[in-house]
């Protein structure tokens, strides 16, 4: 036997390299390019991704924004005797509520989302209503969208209107969905169309023609994400198209907007003031801006430093690195809403997770546009950044509904369940019962 001899057992002898001739050619390494692209679209392809960009990108975008809010509106404060962060103090104030909403929108239940449609809306209505009362209502830069508080603070009802679209949209669409009705055009208009033209009339009668843009895209939003004919969408679109027009040609100050689009010169009666003074604040940034807290255009030049062009104070203090580094936040969180969308099988998140989407996306578009010169001045905020607590309370609320979606994914659900404690502790169990009964 081998055991027998009393030698060692040898070791098995290495096989040399194989020895490469002068002329022959490289073998070929892998590309670290191709090798990159396959590690990045495993980790993308993972089940909390979706969860981990919402949450992510709008908790960088809310605390950038409150950083931004301090330094845009410190100048407009001290001019108006008030302490240097008096907007800020209300900012934080607001996003810490709108932290509480968001948390306890990711923790409800899908059908408690639902059941909340309804009163959402009903709620909304009747703030929209009272804001037209004489005595209630307030008027801020000519537009009667506010309902007074007491002390410093105010309401703007609208602002919630785009949140109790979504959910009364989304949960009337998957009903009439479960019932197979969205073949039929009359069940996929009505009543649709004519709540949310209800709402729009109730937001022009202020005089709010960007937030009543934003509803539009809403409402669109919803009817692509029904299923809805090109006939049928042209036609709604063609309706909407007309009225906006009506709406433009007879008034003053929409017209004066529209044509300060790309405007280089504040023209006659300085009406560009605005718009000319945000290219200019983009254009001094450079690349990587004159630095925080150091913008000229906010010392009284750009009217609504903090609020509606807040980017362009962003891109002069920050320069093109900050604008670009809000912009591809932004695009994540739209990425991720997409996605959610996309994934389920649950016809009212597909409908909310696109309708939120829509609604986050197409505001951003329009505010930036709007400080970019590409579109006219709406008067809309940027979502999450600029100041004002009535935006940035439904706003959060919408990306805590987001992140119960993304929750509610079977992989996602399956990866959180991995990561909670209790999995260890009963792991840590089932290895203490089995054990001998000896053992100790």
């Amino acid at each position: 036997m081998a055991g027998s001899s009393g030698r060692a057992p040898t070791r098995l002898a290495r096989r040399p390299a194989p020895v490469r001739s002068a002329g022959a050619p490289r073998p070929p390494r892998e590309n670290a390019v191709r090798r990159f692209y396959t590690r990045a679209k495993r980790a993308w392809d993972r089940p909390l991704t979706a969860y981990y960009l919402i949450f992510g990108s709008s908790l960088l975008i809310t605390v950038l924004g409150l950083v931004m809010v301090y330094s845009a509106s410190m100048i407009q404060a001290l001019q108006l005797d008030l302490p240097a962060a008096y907007f800020f103090r209300k900012q934080f104030v607001a996003a810490v509520l709108g932290s509480i909403l968001l948390l306890v929108a990711m923790r409800m239940p899908i059908k408690l989302h639902r059941a909340l449609a309804y009163p959402i809306l009903a709620v909304t209505v009747f703030l929209m209503v009272l804001v037209q009362v004489p005595g209630i209502g307030r008027s801020v830069n000519g537009n009667q969208n506010w309902i007074y508080l007491g002390g410093p603070f105010q309401l703007q009802p609208s602002e919630f209107a785009k949140l109790a679209l979504v959910l009364w949209g989304a949960d009337l669409l998957a009903r009439k969905q479960d019932k197979r009705l969205l073949t039929q055009w009359k069940h996929m208009l009505v009543p649709l169309v004519p709540v949310a033209f209800m709402l729009l009339g109730l937001i022009m009668l202020g005089g709010d023609m960007g937030t009543a843009i934003i509803l539009t895209a809403i409402l669109f939003g919803l009817l692509w994400l029904a299923g809805a004919p090109t006939r049928l969408f042209a036609g709604v679109l063609s309706i909407a198209a007309l009225l906006g027009v009506i709406l433009i040609k007879t008034s003053p100050n929409r017209m004066a907007r529209l044509a300060c689009i790309g405007a280089t010169d504040p023209g006659p009666g300085d009406q560009c003031w605005q718009a000319v003074h945000g290219i200019y604040a983009l254009a001094s940034g450079g690349f990587f801006g004159s630095g925080l807290g150091a913008s000229v255009e906010k010392w009284g030049q750009l009217p609504e430093p903090h609020t509606d062009f807040i980017f362009a104070i962003t891109g002069e203090e920050l320069g093109l690195a900050g604008t670009l580094s809000v912009l591809a936040l932004f695009a994540a969180l739209g990425y991720a809403g997409i996605r959610v969308a996309g994934r389920t099988e649950d016809p009212f998140v597909r409908y909310a997770a696109g309708g939120v989407t829509t609604w986050i996306t197409a505001q951003a578009v329009i505010n930036v546009g709007a400080v970019l010169g590409l579109l006219p001045i709406a008067g809309v905020p940027l979502p999450l950044f600029s100041y004002g607590g009535s935006a940035l309370l439904p706003t959060m609320f919408a990306i805590g509904l987001l992140i119960a979606f993304a929750r509610e994914d079977p992989a996602a659900k399956a990866a959180l369940a991995m990561r909670q404690p209790r999995v260890r502790w009963n792991t840590m169990r089932r290895r203490v019962k089995a054990r001998s009964s000896g053992e100790r």
